[in-house]
């Protein structure tokens, strides 16, 4: 059975009284409702979340590269970094490569 089909699927008459094409209808769409309040509504808002980050990166900031790589953002320029890493090695990076800032305090251990 194809999509199709289904979606325009008719009751044979009888019991159900005609009700049978709107039942399928009816799951079809709390499917799609579903789908999107549980998977595109929230990876959405991150992307929303991620794009803002990007676009507030100022000099000074301490960043993580998508590939790993730790640095302190010396110079924005449009849609590029220039990120100083550890021996004074630079690098310039597009700013979709930076993943997240650099935050200490997640990388010791609790005890």
């Amino acid at each position: 059975m194809n999509l199709a089909y289904i979606l325009l699927m008719q009751p044979s008459g009888g019991e159900e009284g005609g009700s049978g094409g709107y039942t399928t209808m009816i799951m079809l769409l709390l499917l799609v409702v579903v789908f999107w309040l549980f998977f595109i509504r929230p990876q959405s808002r991150k992307n929303k979340e991620i794009n803002k980050f990007r676009q507030n990166l100022k000099k000074g900031d301490r960043v993580i590269t998508i590939g790993g790589i730790h640095g302190k953002i010396i110079e924005v320029v449009d849609t590029a970094v220039i990120i100083e890493t550890e021996g004074q090695g630079k690098l310039k990076l597009e700013k979709s490569a930076i993943a997240s800032e650099f935050n200490p305090e997640a990388m010791t251990e609790k005890k």
